[in-house]
């Protein structure tokens, strides 16, 4: 009886594009076998993995972009059983000896897998929290939009006409766009528009009127998202200094998939606030921690901020390590470090909620 042959062990990276992805397939000792280009569609998804199933049997599958360019892909692969982990980008020092291309890119990719170099868990973007992502993108692009628009209306007033000058100088925001809307310019002759007057009335109209819809949309985006944080994060939402909007820019950070929560510290240095050691001889210290999300870091530098207002143990806090020397910016790094610990936990029970 002829014994059962075993599938060999492979490795398999992939750089990532927006229409083409490269994967390169190597044996568990190393040994590139064979590379390939596939297109970024449901056909293409399916074929790589046919390809890869072709060649033995995959440990797991390093993705460059796994929440950018390979999020398809990635998926594609965990809907079928794929062990699928993010790579880091090539290093300098490797593409300053070897070049760069997609083939010698999908081959470190594979290369980093086999050496367990730099993984991490990827975000699966397939359930509420990416749903939360895609409202905070809509409202964050509305409201920066929004001010743009605003900011222009202020600066073409400050070298408007005079009579227009007057007629919308010391208004508040909203009383400002009101008054630019109601502006009503004289295009009864052809030539109107050469008059500096009717041009610029025509053009704060326009800015205005796009920064209320824009503001319109900001405020009704805000109401969705503030539901759905709500409903998936009861816990996070409840914490003191977090906002719908900084909640869910936590939420984003680590994803829909809860492996990414290994543990506090690793939470902590996902968002940038755990300190990095420094230290030398007799010298013992740590330093600033500028990786991480800076986003997620942004959300809990703005919690802290909230607290310091608004509760009296932050205050007391901060008042007795300012006795002991410590400057503002040490403090806030003090308290985003305890933050992130309550964050981690509640995030625990949520994440443990939606996976029930």
């Amino acid at each position: 009886m002829t014994p059962k042959r075993t599938p060999p062990r492979i490795y398999c990276g992939v750089d990532t594009h927006a229409d083409t992805h490269h994967a390169a397939i190597i044996t568990d000792t190393g040994i590139l076998i064979e590379s390939r280009q596939f297109d970024t569609t449901t056909d293409g998804y399916r074929e790589l993995h046919t390809w890869i199933l072709g060649h033995g049997a995959p440990i797991a599958v390093g993705i460059e972009g796994t929440a950018s360019y390979g999020a398809g892909l990635t998926r594609h692969l965990c809907s079928r059983a794929v062990a699928v982990v993010e790579v880091p980008r090539p290093n300098r020092k490797l593409r300053r000896n070897v070049g760069k291309s997609d083939p010698i890119d999908a081959e470190a990719a594979a290369r980093a897998v086999l050496a367990r170099n730099q993984l991490s868990e990827p975000k699966h973007c397939d359930g509420p929290i990416e749903a939360i992502r895609a409202l905070r993108v809509a409202r964050s692009s509305a409201v920066k939009a929004a001010t743009a628009s605003m900011n222009a209306v202020r600066s073409m007033i400050v070298t408007a006409p005079e009579t227009l000058r007057t007629h919308l100088r010391g208004r508040t925001t909203t009383a400002l766009l009101d008054a630019c809307i109601a502006l009503e310019p004289d295009l009864t002759a052809l030539t109107a528009l050469t008059d500096p007057t009717n041009a610029t009335i025509v053009a704060l109209r326009s800015l205005a009127g796009r920064c209320r819809e824009l503001r319109r949309e900001a405020k009704e985006l805000k109401k969705y998202l503030t539901a759905l944080v709500k409903r998936s994060a009861p816990r996070t939402s409840e914490i003191l200094g977090l906002g719908p909007d900084t909640a869910a820019a936590l939420l984003v950070t680590v994803g829909d998939n809860p492996d990414r929560l290994r543990s506090e510290s690793s939470f902590a240095h996902l968002c940038g606030v755990a300190p990095i050691p420094a230290s030398s001889g007799k010298t013992t210290r740590h330093r600033l921690h500028r990786g991480g999300d800076r986003r997620a870091n942004q959300a809990l530098h703005t919690a802290v901020v909230v607290r310091l207002k608004y509760s009296d143990e932050a205050r007391a806090y901060a008042n007795r390590r300012t006795a002991e020397g410590k400057s503002m910016p040490e403090i806030l790094r003090c308290q985003k470090r305890y933050l992130a610990r309550e964050v981690f936990s509640a995030l625990r029970a949520d994440y443990g909620a939606l996976t029930a």
